[in-house]
């Protein structure tokens, strides 16, 4: 936005960031958070350190070094940007209301250079290739109307984890090992549990091909419908096995039979669509910006049954939700979902298509708060900056919630 228009929303800004940042443990700490929000905010191609200290400056007059300040600041400055976190999220919750969805995605920031924390030649599906870039894992939520960012985690590649001394330099926790992107995910969506933020997960294959991702989400009560890879093997949901042997009294009782019954093998995700390639047809799941969203899908009761002739035991009965275009050989996507038995298909595809939000935000994330504009080094800087971007974010979101809202009363 433009100098004016911000200046106009300087109470507005200094009473959501009393709400949410409080005074970060000293006056001048807020002041600096104030006016680096203000930074993101203001219109400007680069929403670094310098140039966002430069804008600032000569607008307001002030006679502080902005850019060594703000450096500061992200930097060095010891306050808890998980504390600021969870009250973002509780203040998300008051003012936006029950979530419809939470959607995990990873996303890649190009960057050049060794040293900078979580760098490395990685793949990156935002440029659709290996490439010198940090990821970040991110978990936002969408209702029927808006999308706010709730989380983001810096993925740090094995090779960083196995370089303490690198990780020293960066101001890495000791604490902080190895984790794949599936378990910060699963650590997001706890934090946002305690916070009052619940909703239907979607994640894409990435996430949802992991069999731990899935089970975790059932056993933490979620609904979920998320991408997973061609290959998974299903069993129908009322296949029959065959015999369970009695069980002897001693150890686990037995769940599955000894030999799976002729006729019950188990088939990838892919060819037990093609074999069903009748089932399928059209979906309208939505009207878009040019028109009525539409595609062919057909969706089945099955079991996941990786591994079953090997002894791995079958999960609950789920939802197999298939994407063939018309003008494809095969198959496109996969999703698995356990949403209810009743669900409609119609349904099935509006829920697993609501990712579409995610290109949305990030878009704004990026291209107008600089999400992936940080040029620092370290761990704490990083994750200061993309705490402070997620605050400017729910910030815009509610003023364009409350435009709305007044003009629906007009």
């Amino acid at each position: 936005m433009d100098a004016r228009r911000l200046t106009k929303l300087r109470k507005d800004l200094t009473s959501f960031l009393d709400d949410v940042v409080g005074t970060l443990g000293n006056t001048r700490r807020r002041r600096w958070c104030e006016t680096y929000v203000r930074g993101m905010l203001l219109d400007g191609p680069r929403k670094s350190i310098e140039p966002m200290a430069a804008r600032l400056q000569k607008i307001e007059s002030g006679v502080e070094d902005y850019e060594q300040a703000l450096q500061q600041f992200i930097n060095q400055s010891p306050w808890d940007e998980q504390a600021v976190l969870d009250v973002l999220q509780r203040w998300i919750g008051r003012r936006f209301g029950t979530p419809e969805y939470l959607i995990l995605d990873d996303t890649g920031f190009p960057k050049q250079g060794t040293h900078s924390v979580g760098v490395a030649r990685q793949y990156t599906r935002t440029l659709g290739k290996v490439a010198s870039c940090q990821v970040a894992v991110t978990l936002q939520m969408a209702t029927l109307r808006e999308v706010v960012g709730l989380d983001a985690e810096l993925y740090l590649p094995q090779s960083w984890v196995d370089d303490r001394k690198r990780m020293t330099k960066s101001g890495v926790p000791e604490c902080v090992g190895y984790q794949p992107k599936w378990q910060l995910a699963l650590t997001m969506i706890r934090r946002a549990l305690a916070n009052g933020l619940s909703g239907v997960v979607l994640a894409d294959s990435a996430f949802g091909t992991v069999t731990e991702f899935r089970t975790t989400l059932e056993q933490l009560k979620l609904q979920y419908c998320v991408g997973i890879d061609s290959t998974l093997k299903v069993i129908a949901a009322d296949a029959d096995l065959g015999p369970v042997p009695k069980y002897s009294g001693r150890g686990k009782p037995p769940t599955r039979p000894l030999k799976v019954r002729a006729g019950a093998t188990s088939l990838s995700v892919s060819e037990w669509a093609i074999e069903r390639a009748a089932d399928f047809r059209k979906v309208t799941w939505r009207e878009g910006s040019k028109g009525k969203m539409q595609g062919r899908f057909a969706a089945w009761r099955v079991r996941p049954a990786h591994r079953l002739s090997a002894g791995q035991e079958l999960l609950a009965a789920c939802w197999l939700l298939v994407e063939w275009p018309a003008d494809a050989e095969h198959p496109t996507k996969y999703f698995f979902s356990n949403l209810p038995e009743q669900t409609s298909l119609k349904r099935l595809v509006a829920t697993a298509k609501s990712r579409w939000w995610i290109e949305h935000s990030y878009r704004e994330l990026k291209d107008e708060l600089g999400l992936d504009h940080f040029e620092g080094r370290s761990w704490r800087g990083w994750h200061h900056h993309v705490v402070l971007v997620l605050l400017a974010y729910a910030f815009l979101q509610d003023l364009q919630r409350q435009r709305v809202k007044k003009g629906a009363l007009v």
